[in-house]
């Protein structure tokens, strides 16, 4: 049963981390290079979608390796599981924070109604992204290696 739960958890955290690595390396270029108000209004739109799929796929993956970390307790490579519990606990802090308070005005916006300084804090919230993506990235180099 242990290895069913180490094998979907690493699949989930591996899958999320793929996502996440997406947005920042292809979606966001992509939406960057359109003009103003397309750009706006795709990140607009992927804010709302993403904004309402990710936090379950986030809970949901510290859950998981939260449950491996309690179930594997007495096994080799327990400590890295909990360190990738502490790490995925610190994107989801980092989430609730810095990024979520930024995407919920973000998917609010339109042409005729964004700040004048929406593309600074688009680029904030880039920026804060690029280094949840290597929190999740840590956090599933650890799985991986506990996984083998």
């Amino acid at each position: 049963m242990l290895s069913t739960l180490e094998v979907v958890t690493t699949v989930t955290v591996g899958l999320m981390v793929g996502v996440e690595f997406s947005v920042l390396f292809v979606i966001n270029p992509i939406l960057n290079a359109l003009p103003e108000d397309s750009a706006q209004l795709g990140h607009a739109h992927g804010g709302r979608m993403l904004g309402a799929a990710m936090p379950v796929w986030y809970i949901g993956s510290l859950v998981l390796v939260a449950l491996w970390a309690v179930a594997g307790r007495h096994h080799d490579h327990a400590g890295l599981v909990v360190i990738a519990a502490a790490l995925l606990l610190l994107s989801v802090v980092m989430s609730i924070l810095l990024l979520v308070p930024i995407n919920n005005r973000n998917k609010t916006w339109t042409p005729e109604n964004r700040p004048e300084d929406w593309k600074q804090q688009l680029d904030r919230w880039q920026r804060w992204h690029y280094v949840r993506v290597a929190v999740i990235i840590a956090a599933f180099a650890l799985l991986v290696i506990a996984l083998v």
